[in-house]
């Protein structure tokens, strides 16, 4: 693979914040449940039902036809890979494999870490807007629903109070993103890069928002730092038991709340990022996607998603698009929606950075 491929998102280093502003928060949570009129599962969820409600409003799903959905996103799949053996039937309420989450990713601090703090919301919704009404366009047998992926834990060059080398984003800002996704009925996805902190230590402190039906998690190894290195000095790492400490603990939230499903994103764009992935444990309280986070051209990703995604499956995958670093070597274009159909799996979230 080529060395731009295997990237250090450095971008998230510049993040600068004061003291007062970045800390490990206090003071009492947001816990304003969203509402969303869509229905859910195609001939299963009545239309007034929201994907943010409990998930007792909800029938159980039909292991027919989730199976053959699952078949369906395998594309035709020839290496007996895909669709993944051992994809648990997921509790009433899941999201995947009948949408497909359409996310931006950033934190609201700073313009240079992606779509979602660069634009004020208004602009943000817009252009998120476009990107949904494409894929639904390019799929027309998938609704594509928008999501806001935000870094709330923020990997850090410097060391801080903490001497962690990452930045907790505080509960005010965590809201204000509860806010905007208001605006569009939108499901949220916390995101986790631990620096030299650890996931157990970090996780813990997001479980309020957690306990919202319609707040879900992602977990970034590349700043998983086990060697105490600094962050963005080289690429770091999760185990599967750190995997499997993360499904464990919003299995528990997800059964002790009453919940639908959790949707748990694992960013991914090397072999050495998830160690032991035959040791991930997969419940139904939890659907995992494993996401190529690779920059580049469309045939340097995709050859990444062949090696790092497809050759290790696991529940379903995610594919992220660089709005800037993927223009940057020939083509100079973005991959397309219609591209991302003809992998083998086709990938059920899309990110855009």
């Amino acid at each position: 693979m080529k060395l731009n491929i295997l990237k250090f998102t450095f971008y998230t280093l510049i993040l600068s914040c004061s003291v007062s502003a970045c800390t490990s928060g206090s003071g009492k949570k947001n816990t304003t449940v969203l509402s969303n009129n869509d229905s859910i599962i195609q001939g299963q969820i009545p239309n007034e039902i929201s994907i943010n409600e409990p998930k007792s409003l909800y029938p159980a799903i039909d292991s027919t036809v989730f199976r053959n959905l699952t078949l369906a996103l395998a594309n035709g799949d020839t290496t007996g890979k895909w669709p993944a053996v051992g994809v648990p039937i997921p509790l009433a309420g899941a999201i995947l494999p009948y949408k497909r989450i359409i996310a931006y990713y950033g934190n609201i601090y700073s313009k240079r870490m992606g779509a979602l703090g660069e634009y004020a919301p208004n602009e943000m919704w817009s252009r998120l807007e476009k990107e949904v009404k494409k894929w639904n366009e390019v799929d027309s047998t998938t609704e594509a629903i928008p999501a806001i992926h935000y870094i709330a834990v923020v990997a850090s060059g410097e060391p801080g109070k903490s001497g962690k080398y990452r930045n907790r984003m505080p509960f005010h800002q965590i809201d204000s993103i509860l806010t905007i996704a208001k605006m569009r009925d939108a499901i949220v996805f916390l995101d986790i890069q631990v620096g030299l902190s650890t996931i157990q230590e970090e996780l813990p402190q997001l479980e309020e928002y957690l306990k919202l039906p319609h707040v879900h998690l992602g977990i970034d190894p590349e700043f998983s730092m086990k060697d105490g290195s600094k962050p963005g000095r080289r690429i770091g790492s999760f185990n599967a038991s750190d995997i499997n400490y993360v499904t464990n603990y919003l299995g528990d939230l997800v059964r002790e709340n009453n919940l639908p499903p959790k949707v748990f994103v694992v960013h991914r764009f090397t072999q050495a990022m998830v160690k032991n992935y035959k040791d991930v444990k997969r419940i139904p309280e939890v659907q995992f996607v494993m996401h190529m986070d690779g920059w580049g051209p469309p045939e340097l990703k995709k050859g990444t998603y062949r090696h790092f995604i497809h050759s290790e499956p696991v529940d379903y995958t995610g594919f992220k698009i660089f709005y800037k670093n993927d223009i940057k070597a020939a083509p100079n274009r973005l991959i397309t929606p219609e591209e991302l159909m003809a992998l083998k799996p086709i990938p059920i979230y899309i990110q855009y950075q």
